[in-house]
Protein backbone atom coordinates (compact mmCIF):
# COMPACT_ATOMS: atom_id res chain seq x y z
CA UNK A 1 0.00 0.00 0.00
CA UNK A 2 2.78 2.42 0.93
CA UNK A 3 4.70 1.65 -2.27
CA UNK A 4 1.58 2.33 -4.34
CA UNK A 5 1.10 5.70 -2.65
CA UNK A 6 4.72 6.67 -3.29
CA UNK A 7 4.42 5.74 -6.99
CA UNK A 8 1.27 7.85 -7.28
CA UNK A 9 2.85 10.86 -5.63
CA UNK A 10 5.87 10.62 -7.93
CA UNK A 11 3.62 10.40 -10.98
CA UNK A 12 1.91 13.68 -10.11
CA UNK A 13 5.12 15.41 -9.11
CA UNK A 14 4.34 15.62 -5.42
CA UNK A 15 7.21 15.35 -2.90
CA UNK A 16 7.58 11.93 -1.31
CA UNK A 17 9.69 13.07 1.64
CA UNK A 18 9.10 15.65 4.32
CA UNK A 19 10.58 19.06 3.48
CA UNK A 20 13.78 20.01 5.27
CA UNK A 21 13.20 22.33 8.22
CA UNK A 22 13.65 25.97 7.38
CA UNK A 23 16.88 27.52 8.66
CA UNK A 24 16.60 29.48 11.86
CA UNK A 25 15.59 33.05 11.20
CA UNK A 26 18.18 35.69 12.07
CA UNK A 27 17.53 37.98 15.01
CA UNK A 28 14.53 40.13 13.99
CA UNK A 29 15.45 43.65 12.94
CA UNK A 30 12.98 46.46 13.54
CA UNK A 31 11.25 48.10 10.62
CA UNK A 32 12.95 51.43 10.04
CA UNK A 33 11.16 54.52 8.82
CA UNK A 34 11.93 58.19 8.45
CA UNK A 35 10.82 60.63 11.12
CA UNK A 36 7.71 62.45 9.94
CA UNK A 37 7.63 66.23 9.97
CA UNK A 38 4.92 66.26 12.66
CA UNK A 39 7.25 64.25 14.93
CA UNK A 40 10.10 66.74 14.80
CA UNK A 41 10.47 68.88 17.90
CA UNK A 42 10.62 72.66 17.30
CA UNK A 43 14.09 73.06 18.76
CA UNK A 44 17.67 73.47 17.61
CA UNK A 45 19.83 70.32 17.48
CA UNK A 46 22.87 72.12 18.91
CA UNK A 47 20.83 73.40 21.85
CA UNK A 48 19.45 69.91 22.40
CA UNK A 49 22.97 68.47 22.63
CA UNK A 50 24.17 71.31 24.85
CA UNK A 51 21.38 70.98 27.38
CA UNK A 52 21.46 67.17 27.50
CA UNK A 53 25.24 67.34 27.85
CA UNK A 54 24.75 68.54 31.42
CA UNK A 55 23.73 65.00 32.33
CA UNK A 56 26.90 63.14 33.30
CA UNK A 57 27.11 59.53 32.19
CA UNK A 58 29.46 56.62 32.43
CA UNK A 59 31.37 55.43 29.37
CA UNK A 60 31.52 51.91 27.93
CA UNK A 61 32.88 50.02 24.95
CA UNK A 62 30.43 47.54 23.43
CA UNK A 63 32.18 44.64 21.67
CA UNK A 64 31.21 41.51 19.76
CA UNK A 65 32.94 38.67 17.90
CA UNK A 66 32.90 39.26 14.15
CA UNK A 67 34.69 38.53 10.90
CA UNK A 68 37.32 39.31 9.80
CA UNK A 69 38.00 40.73 13.27
CA UNK A 70 36.12 41.76 16.40
CA UNK A 71 33.73 44.72 16.36
CA UNK A 72 33.35 47.45 18.95
CA UNK A 73 32.32 51.04 19.55
CA UNK A 74 32.36 53.58 22.38
CA UNK A 75 28.96 54.03 24.00
CA UNK A 76 27.77 56.35 26.77
CA UNK A 77 24.05 55.50 26.46
CA UNK A 78 24.19 52.31 28.52
CA UNK A 79 21.97 51.46 31.49
CA UNK A 80 20.64 48.57 33.53
CA UNK A 81 17.03 47.78 32.64
CA UNK A 82 15.65 44.81 34.58
CA UNK A 83 16.67 42.55 37.44
CA UNK A 84 14.26 39.69 36.65
CA UNK A 85 15.02 38.77 33.94
CA UNK A 86 18.48 40.40 34.01
CA UNK A 87 18.43 42.93 31.17
CA UNK A 88 20.58 45.89 30.14
CA UNK A 89 20.17 48.38 27.32
CA UNK A 90 22.22 50.68 25.12
CA UNK A 91 21.42 53.00 22.24
CA UNK A 92 23.26 53.11 18.92
CA UNK A 93 22.85 55.42 15.91
CA UNK A 94 21.03 53.86 12.98
CA UNK A 95 23.90 55.11 10.78
CA UNK A 96 26.49 53.10 12.76
CA UNK A 97 28.65 50.84 10.59
CA UNK A 98 29.63 48.74 13.60
CA UNK A 99 26.12 47.90 14.78
CA UNK A 100 25.25 45.58 11.85
CA UNK A 101 28.27 43.43 12.71
CA UNK A 102 27.16 43.20 16.34
CA UNK A 103 23.59 42.44 15.25
CA UNK A 104 24.81 39.57 13.07
CA UNK A 105 26.77 38.16 16.01
CA UNK A 106 23.66 38.24 18.21
CA UNK A 107 25.81 38.81 21.30
CA UNK A 108 27.86 41.58 22.90
CA UNK A 109 29.96 42.49 25.92
CA UNK A 110 29.69 45.86 27.65
CA UNK A 111 33.10 46.95 28.95
CA UNK A 112 32.70 49.65 31.61
CA UNK A 113 35.65 52.04 31.41
CA UNK A 114 37.64 53.39 34.33
CA UNK A 115 38.92 56.88 35.09
CA UNK A 116 42.22 56.41 33.26
CA UNK A 117 40.79 54.93 30.08
CA UNK A 118 39.83 58.04 28.14
CA UNK A 119 42.34 57.13 25.43
CA UNK A 120 40.75 53.70 25.06
CA UNK A 121 37.35 55.36 24.64
CA UNK A 122 38.70 57.68 21.93
CA UNK A 123 40.22 54.72 20.06
CA UNK A 124 36.82 53.03 19.88
CA UNK A 125 35.01 56.25 18.95
CA UNK A 126 36.73 56.56 15.56
CA UNK A 127 35.35 55.06 12.37
CA UNK A 128 37.25 52.96 9.87
CA UNK A 129 40.34 52.28 11.98
CA UNK A 130 41.53 49.02 13.54
CA UNK A 131 40.08 49.78 16.96
CA UNK A 132 41.57 46.68 18.57
CA UNK A 133 45.16 47.38 17.49
CA UNK A 134 47.35 47.10 20.59
CA UNK A 135 44.35 46.54 22.86
CA UNK A 136 44.64 43.39 25.01
CA UNK A 137 41.45 41.40 25.45
CA UNK A 138 40.13 37.90 26.01
CA UNK A 139 36.85 36.10 25.38
CA UNK A 140 33.93 36.77 27.70
CA UNK A 141 32.83 33.46 29.25
CA UNK A 142 29.29 33.12 27.89
CA UNK A 143 29.43 34.60 24.39
CA UNK A 144 33.10 34.88 23.48
CA UNK A 145 32.74 38.63 22.93
CA UNK A 146 35.95 40.61 23.53
CA UNK A 147 36.41 41.43 27.21
CA UNK A 148 38.92 44.28 27.35
CA UNK A 149 41.78 43.95 29.81
CA UNK A 150 41.87 46.35 32.75
CA UNK A 151 38.24 47.48 32.72
CA UNK A 152 36.53 47.84 36.12
CA UNK A 153 33.47 45.80 35.08
CA UNK A 154 32.06 43.81 32.16
CA UNK A 155 28.60 42.49 31.26
CA UNK A 156 28.34 39.58 28.78
CA UNK A 157 25.01 39.48 26.91
CA UNK A 158 22.89 37.99 24.16
CA UNK A 159 20.66 40.32 22.13
CA UNK A 160 17.15 40.10 23.59
CA UNK A 161 15.29 42.74 21.54
CA UNK A 162 15.86 45.76 19.31
CA UNK A 163 13.48 48.72 19.12
CA UNK A 164 13.45 51.89 17.05
CA UNK A 165 13.96 55.21 18.80
CA UNK A 166 14.04 58.05 16.28
CA UNK A 167 17.48 58.20 14.69
CA UNK A 168 18.78 55.53 17.11
CA UNK A 169 18.11 51.89 17.88
CA UNK A 170 17.38 50.74 21.43
CA UNK A 171 19.17 47.44 22.02
CA UNK A 172 18.13 45.23 24.93
CA UNK A 173 20.52 42.53 26.06
CA UNK A 174 19.97 39.58 28.37
CA UNK A 175 22.85 39.23 30.81
CA UNK A 176 24.50 35.82 30.65
CA UNK A 177 27.60 36.57 32.75
CA UNK A 178 29.23 39.56 34.41
CA UNK A 179 32.09 40.48 36.68
CA UNK A 180 34.42 43.13 38.07
CA UNK A 181 38.12 43.79 38.52
CA UNK A 182 38.49 45.26 42.04
CA UNK A 183 41.96 46.64 41.29
CA UNK A 184 40.78 48.46 38.14
CA UNK A 185 37.68 49.71 39.93
CA UNK A 186 39.77 51.35 42.64
CA UNK A 187 40.40 54.44 40.46
CA UNK A 188 36.68 55.02 39.90
CA UNK A 189 34.65 55.33 36.70
CA UNK A 190 35.31 57.31 33.54
CA UNK A 191 32.61 59.99 33.20
CA UNK A 192 31.46 62.02 30.21
CA UNK A 193 30.09 65.52 30.85
CA UNK A 194 29.54 68.49 28.52
CA UNK A 195 31.72 67.04 25.79
CA UNK A 196 34.68 66.05 27.96
CA UNK A 197 35.92 63.31 30.25
CA UNK A 198 36.01 63.47 34.02
CA UNK A 199 36.16 61.21 37.02
CA UNK A 200 34.47 60.72 40.35
CA UNK A 201 36.34 61.40 43.57
CA UNK A 202 34.65 59.81 46.62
Amino acid sequence: MAATAVRYLRSVGAPTTAPSPAPAAPHPRPALRAVREDERAPLDAAEFRSVLGHFASGVTVVTAPSEPGPAGFACQSFASLSLDPPLVTFMVARTSTTWPRIARAGVFCVNVLGAGQGGLCRAFAVSGADKFAGVPYGPAPATGSPRLAGVPAWIDCTIHAVHTGGDHLIVVGRVEALGTDPDAAEAGPLLFHRGGFGHFSP
